[in-house]
């Protein structure tokens, strides 16, 4: 396969064309997008449940492939959501991380999995 499937902008192209090819665009609103992409998330937790830890020896062959494709259904409803919101998934997670490194400083948070407000003022 191509590598640039790989690519936000490509994943977006293969979306937009197979929802198109089908006619979908109508039901493609932000809120059901997001809907789609709660009820994609929780099947993928599904795998997960009852699971110890849920590492691929715990999953096995068959589970990862299962996973694999409802991890892939949340990316798509992810990616359709942004598009039909125009918003730039890179640019976010690059603006997100900078919030969250003011909320987690690498120095007092190391190791320790606690909610920012949590922490102790300094």
């Amino acid at each position: 396969m191509n590598q640039d499937i790989h690519r936000l902008d490509t994943i977006r192209t293969l979306a937009r064309t197979f929802v198109e090819e089908r006619d979908w665009g109508q039901f493609h609103t932000p809120k059901n997008l997001s809907s789609a992409l709660s009820v994609e998330a929780a099947e993928l937790l599904e795998h997960f449940q009852w699971l110890k830890t849920g590492t691929q020896e715990e999953l096995g062959a068959e589970k990862l492939v299962q996973v694999r494709h409802e991890m892939a259904d949340v990316l798509v409803y992810l990616v359709l959501l942004a598009d039909q919101l125009d918003v730039d998934l890179g640019a976010a997670v690059q603006e997100k991380m900078v919030l969250n490194r003011a909320k987690y400083p690498a120095d007092k948070v190391r190791g320790d999995a606690r909610k920012y407000h949590e922490y102790p003022p300094d």
